[in-house]
């Protein structure tokens, strides 16, 4: 009696440690592609705020106005604009707001 249960302890134990290796490498494979993935998008980014950057900055825009624009580009004042809204066949005019006014 004392064999089996030696028998079945060092099996179960044999199973346990499968089962929790098989676990194991499954989790580490999921961590592996969310680092790729996440290695990947921090390097998309990167890119893209360089562009954001360089392309937004006011001497950048000023500089292509001049280039590709002349004089066609106007200043307005943001404070002029409004947002037209429609509700079923309705037009209302709302003054344009910032988020944190």
């Amino acid at each position: 009696m004392k064999k089996i249960s030696i028998i079945f302890l060092i099996l179960f134990l044999i199973l346990f440690t499968a089962l929790i290796k098989n676990s194991t490498k499954r989790i580490n494979d999921e961590i592996f592609s969310a680092e790729e993935n996440i290695r990947s998008l921090k390097k998309d980014f990167e890119t893209i705020k360089l562009e954001h950057d360089y392309l937004s900055s006011a001497d950048k825009l000023l500089e292509f106005q001049r280039l590709y624009f002349d004089d066609e580009l106007v200043q307005k004042n943001i404070q002029n604009f409004k947002i037209i809204l429609e509700n079923n066949d309705n037009l209302k005019i709302k003054k344009f707001s910032f988020i944190n006014e």
